[in-house]
């Protein structure tokens, strides 16, 4: 079975020291993982089964660097994954990294990346700050997503200062790191941001917009029924409901979950056209990730699209 990973990280090393940057706990102890786009990482995919890995750069590190130097440090980071993708284009793919902080030299970073370099869509890592993908300023780097005819991969990042205070301080550092990201923090910040940008109207503006999140679908498909019976049209104002909206514009990957109750709720909530496999390299393993989806409490025809057939027609594999 052919099988497409497309929330896989890198952070080459020599690009994040020049920038001056710490990558900080958790991503620390994946720096070499991070930096590796070369034999080691061909090894983790070869080992667990994985044909092709959609990369993408670990690039929330970059957001708080002043406009300029971001815009080249992402540059510097879609050329090291056009390279990767040119040494080896049996197995790799790439989102593009985006300048947030300067919406224009985002539309044209994304383009250049799309129409020059290949590439299949951007990664935009959580709000950027303290702005949503549903304020105005943002709307030029969705329409031209929608444009351009590629998704945006929404991935979580650690919350704002004020959030953190309020919800994580008090507690050991390790443990309101860990609380306040992968530990719950950004599946329910990444769930709302989506139900931001539904309710402002952005699908309503842009009905082509595609936006991907992984994990399950950060707890949108467990939450999806109250969803509905609480953000009713009459609430919101839109012509389409909440969950219309999500399952015209939404995908969800599997990445970093390998169990059967996330899995069947998703499926049940959005349909197996619009789950897709992704490990999240190297914070996951691959080979427990590609040993479930091989055992998955489903029939043969929809295992073959979740673990391709739905990247390819999204991407455009």
């Amino acid at each position: 079975m052919k099988i497409i990973a497309i929330e896989e990280h890198m952070l080459p090393r020599d690009i994040i020291e020049s920038a001056g940057l710490d990558l900080g706990l958790r991503a620390g102890k994946r720096a070499a993982q991070l930096d590796d786009l070369g034999e080691g990482r061909l090894k983790v995919m070869d080992d667990a089964g994985i044909d092709i890995q959609v990369l993408s750069a670990l690039s929330y590190f970059v957001k708080d660097l002043d406009s300029a130097q971001s815009l080249e440090v992402n540059r510097q980071l879609n050329d090291r994954m056009a390279q990767t993708v040119s040494t080896y284009p049996d197995r790799f793919r790439a989102f593009a990294a985006l300048p947030m902080t300067d919406p224009a030299a985002a539309v044209a970073e994304l383009t250049r990346c799309v129409e020059e370099l290949g590439f299949l869509g951007a990664m935009i890592h959580g709000q950027t700050r303290g702005v949503f993908l549903d304020h105005p300023s943002v709307r030029p780097i969705l329409a031209a997503a929608a444009r351009l005819d590629v998704p945006i991969y929404l991935h979580p990042a650690p919350p704002p200062a004020a959030v953190f205070d309020s919800y994580y301080s008090g507690l050991p550092a390790e443990v309101s790191a860990c609380l306040s990201t992968s530990g719950w923090g950004w599946h329910s910040e990444t769930a709302m941001h989506v139900l931001r940008m539904v309710v402002a109207g952005v699908f309503e503006e842009l009905p082509d917009l595609r936006i991907v999140i992984g994990h399950m679908g950060e707890g949108l498909p467990f939450h999806l029924d109250r969803i509905e019976d609480m953000l009713t049209p009459v609430v919101t104002g839109l012509s389409s409901t909440v969950a219309e909206t999500l399952r015209r514009n939404l995908y969800l990957t599997t990445s970093g979950y390998n169990s059967d109750g996330p899995l069947l709720c998703a499926l049940s909530a959005f349909g197996v056209d619009r789950v897709l496999f992704s490990v999240d390299h190297p914070f996951a393993d691959s080979k427990r990730a590609t040993t479930y989806l091989e055992s998955a409490p489903v029939k043969d025809s929809d295992r073959e699209r979740i673990a391709h057939g739905n990247a390819e027609s999204l991407l455009g594999i």
